[in-house]
């Protein structure tokens, strides 16, 4: 791969240990990791590629801990656009049930070119239902074109309506099909080593969609072979009285129950947890993939971030599904997490005076958690931060434009305040996904028509 040289950058943001913002800084890579990082005139001068980033700002790229990229090829639905999430999810698993192998590619590549705009070098997806002959394998065949590292799930669904769950049996699997298939993935592809590009994760969807044997199987084959394990958890007040009337228990004593409390697990959303439930995720180290946009699109509620992080949760950042968010942009949700942090502390009392009210999450937080905090969520100390021996993982963005007039004083805090732009570069292991704001992989014009076209097919199946 050679040597890469970044240099003049006007505010390197590190992440580091020390959480280094380095003026005109820069960085020395070579075969795809970072070997120095510093004041660009403490740098070698000479490199097989010389990148000159003047008048733009650098941080490590961010990591996208939840998404559903299918869901790209049925925004804004709309029998589904004023939906709570078990209304939206009824209405639109019949949509996702005609979805073919060569457009669940296409939904990929389209969802991993809008998160590589945004300065996302790592995503993670969720990939629960494979109708019509789909595979994961048709995923990760398509991520790898665009260049982006991957962590791809065999989610699941395995109770439908027949047997009390919520989704239709006609998008439901066999338990023993399920945990089959999942070692296959998991022995064809999954690369634990430092700089993986490509990880597996187990991932049955929700507690309203798989049974606890099948919960409690694939824990047992996950931490046989050292993945890590996902799932939806106390999205909505429905799902907690679905868990209350069915099991008996809140969603976190139901996973407790089933052995998924752990530092190999991560729930999305937990937004309807209590003190009690905090302090275990804060104990055994379970993980939590923040999606403002989505909890505020499908009027799900806020999570208590600012509470998780100051009990030591691992937290991250997720664009979610696109249909439950409209969207893949993860700069934007760094910006929404952010705000709506800060309208919960509102809401508990920071506009009263007194030294007890809710302090505010502040831009570089909500930062950390897009970068370290995501590759803590997903179990990498190879990413998330600028550092000697990281992956060269990295985006940047030219301040010298309109969105951030007036802005510079703190430019580090005017990527989070101001209104979100894209990446002019985006580079994975060394390597330019984005240059110059324009995609190097993907011929975005022609994706753009077969995904749209892709689009009309299923909603219109008929035409």
């Amino acid at each position: 791969m050679g040597t890469l040289l970044i240099r003049h950058a006007e505010v390197l943001v590190t992440m580091d240990d020390d959480r280094r913002e380095i003026p005109n800084g820069g960085m020395f890579i070579r075969d795809g990791f970072i070997e120095q990082v510093g004041p660009t005139a403490e740098l070698p001068t000479t490199a097989d590629e010389i990148l000159d980033l003047s008048g733009h700002i650098v941080l490590p790229g961010l990591i996208n801990t939840h998404h559903h990229f299918y869901q790209t090829l049925t925004r804004v639905v709309p029998a589904a656009q004023d939906a709570n999430l078990f209304q939206w999810l009824t209405t639109l698993y019949p949509i996702w049930a005609r979805i073919t192998p060569p457009e669940f590619r296409i939904a990929t590549k389209t969802a991993l070119a809008e998160l590589a705009l945004s300065g996302c070098t790592t995503a993670f997806d969720h990939w629960y239902l494979y109708p019509n002959g789909a595979r994961l394998d048709d995923e990760i065949e398509a991520a790898a074109e665009v260049g982006l590292r991957l962590h791809a799930s065999r989610g699941s669904m395995s109770l439908g309506e027949s047997k009390g769950g919520l989704p239709p049996d006609s998008v439901v699997e066999d338990e023993d099909f399920i945990l089959k298939d999942s070692q296959r993935l998991i022995e064809q592809y999954h690369d634990p080593n430092p700089g993986s590009r490509l990880q597996i994760v187990l991932a049955p969807c929700s507690p309203f969609s798989v049974t606890a044997d099948l919960m409690r199987e694939s824990a047992k084959l996950a931490r046989e072979y050292g993945v890590r394990l996902h799932t939806h958890l106390a999205e909505t007040e429905d799902e907690e009285i679905f868990c209350l009337e069915k099991f008996g228990k809140r969603p976190v004593a139901y996973m407790e129950e089933l052995g998924w409390i752990g530092p190999d697990v991560w729930f999305a959303h937990s937004i309807h947890v209590n003190e009690a439930e905090i302090g275990l995720y804060a104990e055994h180290g379970v993980g939590v993939a923040h999606c403002p946009a989505s909890n505020m699109r499908l009027g799900s509620g806020i999570a208590p971030i600012y509470e998780m992080l100051m009990a030591g949760v691992p937290v991250g950042l997720g664009v979610d599904g696109s249909a439950s968010n409209d969207g893949s942009h993860l700069l934007e949700e760094t910006r929404l997490a952010m705000l709506l942090a800060r309208a919960r502390s509102g809401v508990l009392g920071f506009s009263r005076s007194g030294s007890d009210a809710p302090p505010l999450l502040t831009a570089r937080q909500a930062l950390e958690m897009a970068t370290r905090g995501g590759a803590r969520v997903l179990g990498r100390d190879d990413i998330g931060q600028l550092a000697p021996g990281k992956a060269a993982d990295f985006f940047a963005v030219n301040l010298n434009r309109l969105d951030y007039a007036g802005a510079l004083h703190d430019p580090v805090a005017a990527l989070t305040f101001c209104a979100p732009v894209r990446a002019d570069y985006t580079v994975v292991g060394g390597q330019f996904v984005v240059k110059e704001g324009q995609l190097t992989t993907v011929d975005l014009p022609a994706l753009v028509e077969a995904h749209n076209r892709a689009a009309r097919r299923i909603l219109s199946p008929t035409e």
